[in-house]
């Protein structure tokens, strides 16, 4: 689990190919990884992936196939947001995160309003249902607070420290993103829909 709280922005510097999926070098920036094992979970851009290597301050994870056709940034070099697994002594800042990305969403505007940014973005259609006003999402591994929805296009701002120490400030019109919607709205539809 995890809180959607960026720790640190780091760098996939290598992919290499694996049989049906991708093993990635992350260089892990200000992320401290002295308290990091093999086996332990970082989110990266949103996505659990786990710890199956470390050199310093570098990682390699391993994306299978499966997560690869529903995420989006974790095939290429380029920035990442990181952040370590919650542990159950953690404050709670964000909201509760899987690290299981439901789908890729497309940036539609990204505008400067006073000090803050908002950042508006077109869900799947399946995840529609799930996005609520005043609810969770997260983007690219970031807790947001949604503040309008029409149909499956909803909108966050972004304060300054939000885009200061996460990737988000490179976000421009057609960008995809990772989208993870709130936990407790999948169960709730799962408990209701079940008989």
């Amino acid at each position: 689990m995890f809180t959607g709280i960026v720790a640190a922005v780091g760098r996939v510097v290598a992919v290499s190919q694996l049989e049906t999926g991708k093993r990635l070098a992350i260089d892990a920036g200000e992320l401290g990884l002295d308290d990091v094992g093999v086996g332990d979970s970082i989110a990266v851009s949103g996505c659990c992936l786990t710890v199956v290597e470390k050199q310093g301050n570098r990682f390699m994870a391993d994306a299978s196939g499966e997560t690869l056709k529903c995420t989006t940034g974790l095939d290429a070099e380029g920035p990442v947001n990181l952040e370590k697994a919650l542990r159950l002594a953690d404050r709670l800042g964000g909201h509760l995160v899987s690290g299981h990305v439901d789908g890729v969403g497309t940036v539609m505007r990204f505008d400067a309003i006073g000090e803050s940014f908002e950042l508006e973005i077109r869900a799947p259609d399946a995840l529609a249902k799930y996005i609520a006003t005043k609810g969770s999402i997260t983007v690219d591994g970031v807790s947001l607070t949604v503040n309008k929805v029409a149909g499956s296009a909803f909108a966050v701002n972004l304060i300054p420290h939000t885009i200061a120490v996460t990737t988000l400030k490179r976000l421009t019109p057609g960008a995809t993103v990772n989208l993870e919607v709130d936990l407790i709205g999948r169960y709730v539809e799962r408990m209701l829909s079940h008989e």
